[in-house]
Parts: structure tokens; sequence; C-alpha cells
């Protein structure tokens, strides 16, 4: 049995620069465009791709990056999974420094929102919905460290 199968389920990548250099190259494509292409809603059998930006636990900056996503209720599920590569990302740590933080969504829509890790329950029922989305998940995620924080950005009412 061979780790680097190429189906979905053996949690085949392909090398890390390219991950990076396709989410660079989507953000690129997003921010060129003014917003219009880049981003895309949810359906049952996709994820959504949204535009996230932080403030910089460091730099006070805005920083921003692209996730996928999809809806649960009112919030919006993410994954702190850094193109699955060990360290956690930045963006995560970022939030968890300052919760608080906007999303730009497909349509134009910005939402002001705060975000949390899920735990227990929460957690299991949201990874599995991930699961339904993306196969080889599990996966994935057994390439890291530490376990994938499932990120809930929660509306604000500011």
């Amino acid at each position: 049995m061979t780790s680097n199968s190429d189906t979905p389920a053996s949690g085949f990548l392909p090398p890390r620069w390219f991950i990076r250099a396709a989410w660079k190259t989507h953000k690129a494509l997003y921010r060129w465009s003014g917003g219009r292409f880049g981003l895309r809603t949810p359906r049952p059998d996709r994820y959504g791709l949204a535009y996230l930006t932080t403030v910089g636990r460091r730099s006070g900056v805005d920083r921003s990056v692209m996730i996928g996503y999809f809806e649960d209720g009112d919030g919006i599920v993410t994954m702190a999974m850094n193109g699955w590569g060990a360290p956690e990302p930045a963006w995560w740590l970022n939030l968890q420094a300052q919760p608080e933080a906007t999303l730009d969504l497909a349509g134009g829509t910005t939402v002001p929102v705060v975000g949390r890790r899920a735990e227990g329950e929460e957690r299991d029922r949201l990874w599995e919905r991930w699961r339904e989305l993306d196969d080889g998940l599990d996966g994935y995620a057994a390439r890291r460290p530490t376990e994938t924080a499932v990120v809930v950005l929660d509306p604000r009412t500011d």
C-alpha cells in the first residue's frame, strides 16, 4: 500500500509550492477584477469561496485570504488548514488574537463577523459536513501534526 495514491480518500496533494501559488493567483484574480471574479456561493455539493480580512496580530494591518466555506444557519464554517501544511494559517492566529473580521461573499456582500473555534459535538457535526463536500478530508488532515480547527464565523451585530 502506498501513501501517495492519487485517489481522493488517500489525501493526495500537489506540492506545497503549487498550493500556495494557486491561492495567491486566486487572490490576485479577485483583487485585479475588483471583486468580480474569484468568489462563489456554496451549493449542496460544493463549498463556496470567500475573502476573509483579519487584523494582523503583530502589525495591526489588515490581512486578507481566500477561504473555502459552507453555511450553517447564520454562521459561515471554514477550516484553519493552511493548504494542509503543518503550521497554523496566519489568518487563524490573527483571528484568535482579534476575533472580529470581515468576510466578502459572492454578489458583493461584505459581512462583519466574529470568529471562534467549533468544539465537541458542534465540531464533529461540522467536520462531517466537510466530509460530504470533500471525500479526501481525512487523508489531508492526517498530514497535519495537530488537529485542524473548524472555524465558525458568526455575523456581528455592531
